[in-house]
């Protein structure tokens, strides 16, 4: 009898066994089964990224039907979870103005051409002879292509018949004046020139081998080799410039800082596929903006470091690790960028097939950019005023939005499109609410992003540096040309007036005037007509 309860108390712990082990291995197969179902979604969200990276719009701006439902979602958002509301802003009355076409700039040369009528015409049938009493005016817009001619410096030479200069042992027979400064010593190039070559490669994206052809139909020939020479020889007679941008960027109080990656083929050491990386630093004071770009083989954080020496203020970038170590710069203080962290949400809600968390993360962080709008445009908010009212609209948005992140953290697969935005933003977090301290901040680095674009649009079109000295060079001339294009000035006439009026030497302070955000544009415009005269 007792043996036929051990034989029982056996069989019951052996089925409690094969229980629990065909839990356990049940449960493990349902992982497994999860984790399948979250790579299998992992990569096809990766494969819907990639193929809007090649073949849809880059834009990230709303269509009209996502703007529709984006509305639909703010009112159920606003019935939960009321905002403040916003500032009300005073518009004056006014009269619309008829639509039309604009007028032709005033500082354009003009060309009359008189249509009269014959002389006999201009006497009435009574035998008086007709008065103007007025006339009609039409304006047409004409251009004259590219012209090329050929400046000839001449320099006459005087001597004595009588004497041969005996007269005077001390001073030459001949004299002649001096010759003239030279931007390039022994070569043809003149500055308007070299200005026009510079202007359309780093400002319209047109390569030199194109220029060549441009120049052929114009009927002269310039090597594309020649034309390289050149920018390299103005690059290196523009570099005590550089420094002087990156004084002025120093001396405000936030710079932005982004990179994007350019090949060189020739680089010593390195293969010709190797990524290299050029680096963009935007800042500035007194409502001038400075633009300054910096070739460096490497992604590394000591780039910024070494480029910031000294600085004390704010920093703004996205969320790369190498630009970690900035914001532990004694009187550094690192924002992140709410651009960045709105991508990753936009790339999100692109691949889901229907509304859902991506839309909300959108939508309240398009409320964060309503504020803004509508405190930047109150002119009677300024330093701290500005900073206070912000503070008040926007941190119940932010509290809110940082619960949602919480809350999603824990339901969505981490390696999902939109597992990795809100990790990111979680992560950035700290970085991302800092702009809230001074009027001087902007939510995100766009500004640094659209000077880092020109850069991209011309690599589309020459694709890679030869050499390094040619990456510094047009590191050193993208500088010069979209710092001047943030201040207003017209790119050709600027570098036209600065390589007329180089200076000899690399002593900085003989280049502070010709810095692009010290000239006027009346400056060159009255250069441009002196020259024309």
């Amino acid at each position: 009898m007792g043996a036929g309860k051990i034989e029982v108390a056996n069989d019951i712990e052996s089925l409690q066994n094969l229980v629990r082990s065909l839990q356990q291995q049940l449960s493990q197969e349902r992982s497994e089964r999860l984790a399948e179902t979250h790579r299998a979604l992992q990569y096809f969200e990766e494969l819907q990224v990639l193929k809007r990276r090649f073949f849809a719009r880059s834009s990230e701006k709303l269509s009209a039907e996502d703007q529709r439902q984006l509305r639909l979602f703010n009112e159920a958002e606003q019935i939960l979870h009321p905002a403040p509301e916003a500032p009300t802003i005073p518009v004056r009355a006014h009269r619309r103005r008829k639509r039309g076409r604009k007028p032709l700039p005033a500082d354009l040369p003009r060309v009359e051409i008189l249509h009269d009528i014959p002389e006999e015409q201009k006497v009435c049938a009574c035998g008086q002879p007709l008065v103007r009493i007025g006339q009609e005016v039409c304006e047409k817009l004409d251009i004259i292509p590219a012209q090329v001619k050929v400046l000839r410096h001449v320099r006459p030479k005087y001597a004595c018949h009588r004497c041969e200069g005996s007269a005077d042992e001390q001073s030459a027979a001949v004299k002649i004046a001096p010759v003239v400064p030279q931007l390039i010593p022994k070569s043809l190039a003149s500055p308007g020139l070299v200005s026009f070559i510079l202007t359309s490669k780093f400002c319209d994206a047109l390569p030199l081998y194109r220029q060549e052809k441009i120049f052929e139909r114009l009927g002269v020939e310039i090597s594309r080799q020649d034309m390289a020479n050149w920018t390299l020889a103005v690059a290196r007679r523009v570099s005590p410039l550089l420094e002087l941008l990156r004084r002025e960027i120093l001396a405000g109080s936030v710079v932005q800082i982004d990179e994007t990656t350019v090949q060189v083929l020739q680089e010593p050491g390195r293969s010709p596929s190797s990524l290299s990386y050029m680096w963009v630093f935007v800042g500035g004071s007194g409502g001038k903006r400075c633009i300054v770009y910096q070739y460096h083989s490497s992604r590394s954080g000591q780039v910024p470091l070494r480029f910031l020496e000294g600085y004390r203020g704010f920093i703004q970038t996205d969320g790369y690790e190498g630009y970690t170590q900035l914001g532990s710069q004694p009187g550094v203080t690192h924002v992140g960028c709410w651009a960045h962290a709105r991508r990753k949400f936009f790339e999100a809600k692109q691949i889901a097939k229907k509304e859902g968390a991506a839309d909300q993360a959108l939508a309240l962080i398009r409320s964060l950019y309503a504020v803004e709008q509508a405190l930047r445009v109150d002119a009677g908010l300024t330093g701290d005023s500005f900073v206070e009212r912000r503070k008040t609209q926007v941190l119940p948005i932010l509290e809110r939005f940082h619960d949602w992140l919480q809350e999603q953290w824990s339901q969505v697969p981490p390696k999902t499109t939109l597992g990795k935005a809100v990790a990111y933003s979680l992560a950035e977090w700290p970085k991302l609410i800092r702009y809230l301290e001074s009027m001087d901040l902007s939510p995100d680095n766009n500004a640094c992003e659209q000077a880092i674009r020109p850069f991209v649009v011309g690599r589309k079109n020459w694709l890679f540096a030869q050499c390094p000295s040619g990456a510094y060079a047009s590191a050193a001339l993208y500088s010069l040309i979209e710092t001047a294009k943030a201040n207003g000035l017209e790119p050709y006439l600027y570098l036209r007036y600065l390589l007329s009026n180089l200076p000899e030497g690399e002593d900085p302070e003989a280049f502070r005037s010709l810095l692009p955000t010290v000239i006027e544009k009346a400056d060159l415009l009255s250069f441009d007509r002196v020259r024309l005269v």
